[in-house]
């Protein structure tokens, strides 16, 4: 069954209340200042009982000029606005920009009730209502009756009845996308219930007993009751007003323009790419980061439009824009908001979100003009793919795409497993999977590529670069699964060679030349005239005393690639030296099954400090095991 909301608009004191009371029963001005003043001040709630069995929620919303942005909350999730136009005073101020409101948020359904019948005659109530066709033409409710009704005597409220009866039938189910979601407009407290918050389900459903997060705080709460239209409910839906019961959370905690929202569904924001309509009634140019008053949900923040493509707009005009918010909001692509001038308080435009978790934009820059022409304008996959390539190498989850694209989870699915097919994304497995575009997944490959001949050709003399060290090259913003994954896929096409935690290009050798070849063939020399005897590390240095540097430096690359061999901390051979040794002390071990210190002496001819160090290079090698003291093959 669809779910409909009606909002009430107009001028304050046109008896859009006491219309409500007439039709419902209910009185929705609840607060006392409201009952001594005669105006609504905060919004009211009601729901009315169609003659086709649907139950419609009323939202009741304040028509002072103070209260505006009470206002625009309320209409928030409406479906169908009942226009309140008292037949004594005709259109006003605020019927005007109630109108315009109901515009800009899209609402596209309505009535006009003329109210106080009972307090004009005829002839006037005639030139009222060809005033009120006037102001309507070409506005949404061009065209929609326009009934004339008494809450004092009745009068006409049966006809209001039926007209909302057959408009609620004509109006179209709003697309859902799946995600939880309940902008907060109410929250208060009940004794043995605890905190309760009201608000319009916008999309997706609820359970009692699921868990929600308050954003755009951290807060997570359980869903302890749901009542619709003041009855117990199991679960609500998009498009019903609902008053949730919250276990594990404070009233204090909670405020108008909050968001219940699923679990790590939504992301709250500071910055949102938006299409905004200036409205041609607005009295002046508006420049490039001019403060307003930003609407969208049940939030009202302090912001700064910046302009994208030009310095100023005129009346009438659209243009792409940033919205830089003061304060957090939660958002979703395809939402409504209205703009309010800083002073003097007026609304002056509004639009609508094309991506709540945009990054900064250039401004002037064709590119991005481009991006957001195809956000606004084209088809599904493509902004599906737009969006994907906007997270760059973050990448997104799928409750992501569905926030920052408005397509519904069903779709967007759909859209996925397209793109995949054609080759444009990849999904990174993990705690959660997150999709990244092909494109950009490929340019993090090539970056990776001309870090590590950029590493190469600065140290040639080293064998390759750290993993760790490359990934911070690259940036910290490089999910390590991401970084790790694109690493593994090089090395399968044998772009690059890992070696424990190290990364070469597969052609990269070390190449000593000049004096470091120089130097090479004489450290080679050294040991191999020295044999088993060989010089310590010290002894090597001082040899060389004047060119240390670069004799640590081809030290360094003859252990790397074999030529001296480390036996501990202070001793190394030749490899072929080594060798010959090795042969020499198997052939031993065959023929006595065994070896000593003593026996090992008698082969080398070496001192214990050379000869302990040795026979415990060759158990950790694996050709010995020792025994007590003696050591016996372990190959045969």
């Amino acid at each position: 069954m669809k779910h409909i909301i009606l909002g009430t608009a107009g001028h304050v004191d046109h008896g859009k209340t006491a219309l409500i009371k007439a039709l419902t029963g209910i009185d929705t001005d609840r607060l006392k200042e409201e009952k001594e003043r005669g105006i609504t001040i905060e919004l009211g709630f009601a729901s009315l009982h169609l003659p086709n069995g649907m139950t419609m929620g009323i939202i009741d919303v304040p028509g002072h000029e103070k209260f505006v942005k009470h206002m625009v909350s309320g209409a928030t999730g409406i479906d169908l606005v009942l226009m309140v136009i008292a037949a004594d005073e005709g259109v006003m101020p605020q019927t005007r920009e109630h109108l315009q409101i109901c515009s800009l948020l899209g609402i596209q359904q309505g009535l006009v009730a003329l109210t106080k019948i009972d307090m004009v005659d005829e002839d006037w109530l005639e030139l009222v209502k060809d005033d009120i066709h006037t102001f309507l033409e070409g506005s949404f409710l061009d065209g929609s009756p326009i009934i004339p009704v008494s809450a004092a005597t009745g009068a006409g409220l049966p006809e209001i009845l039926e007209a909302l009866d057959k408009a609620s039938s004509e109006i179209k189910e709003k697309s859902d996308t799946g995600l939880f979601r309940l902008p907060v407009d109410r929250v208060f407290t009940m004794k043995g219930f605890g905190t309760v918050v009201t608000g319009t389900v916008t999309s997706g459903q609820i359970n009692v007993g699921d868990t929600i997060q308050i954003l755009p705080g951290p807060d997570t709460a359980k869903i302890r009751g749901i009542q619709i239209h003041n009855q117990p409910a199991e679960r609500a839906e998009a498009g019903q007003r609902t008053a949730i019961n919250l276990q594990g959370t404070e009233k204090s905690s909670i405020e108008r323009g909050h968001v219940l929202a699923g679990v790590g569904t939504f992301e709250p924001t500071r910055r949102l790419d938006v299409i905004f309509d200036y409205l041609p009634e607005a009295a002046k140019k508006i420049k490039n980061r001019t403060i307003v008053r930003f609407h969208a949900g049940t939030s009202e923040i302090m912001a700064r439009l910046i302009l994208l493509d030009r310095d100023e707009l005129e009346p009438g005009q659209q243009a792409y824009a940033q919205i830089n918010l003061e304060s957090p909001i939660v958002a979703a692509a395809k939402d409504r908001f209205v703009v309010r001038r800083y002073s003097p308080v007026t609304t002056i435009g509004g639009g609508i979100i094309i991506d709540p978790l945009p990054r900064k934009h250039r401004r002037h820059d064709d590119a991005i003009m481009r991006e957001f022409s195809l956000l606004q304008n084209g088809p599904n996959v493509g902004k599906t793919a737009a969006v994907i390539e906007r997270t760059g190498y973050e990448g997104i989850t799928t409750a992501n795409l569905i926030v920052r694209t408005g397509i519904n989870g069903h779709d967007v699915k759909k859209i996925l497993e397209s793109l995949n097919g054609k080759g444009q994304i990849l999904a990174l497995e993990g705690e959660e999977s997150r999709i990244i575009s092909t494109d950009i997944y490929q340019t993090l490959q090539k970056k990776i590529l001309d870090e590590t001949k950029q590493f190469h050709d600065k140290f040639p003399l080293k064998e390759g670069i750290p993993k760790e060290e490359l990934r911070n090259v690259l940036g910290d913003y490089i999910n390590p699964k991401l970084f790790n994954t694109a690493v593994k896929d090089l090395e399968k096409s044998s772009r690059i060679v890992t070696e424990k935690e190290m990364v070469r290009l597969p052609a990269h050798r070390v190449d000593l030349s000049g004096e470091l070849d120089e130097i090479r063939a004489l450290v080679a020399d050294l040991y191999i005239s020295a044999g088993l005897a060989a010089p310590t590390i010290k002894e090597v240095q001082e040899k060389f005393s004047q060119r240390k540097n670069q004799l640590s430096k081809v030290m360094t690359v003859m252990i790397k690639d074999g030529t001296l061999v480390k036996i501990n901390e202070d001793i190394y051979l030749h490899k072929d030296i080594l060798s010959g040794l090795r042969e020499s002390y198997k052939n031993l071990l065959l023929k006595d099954g065994k070896a000593t210190p003593a026996t090992f002496k008698e082969l080398t001819g070496l001192s214990r400090k050379f000869i302990i160090p040795m026979m415990e290079y060759f158990d950790m090698v694996k050709l010995t095991i020792r025994a007590g003291d003696q050591r016996i093959l372990r190959e045969k």
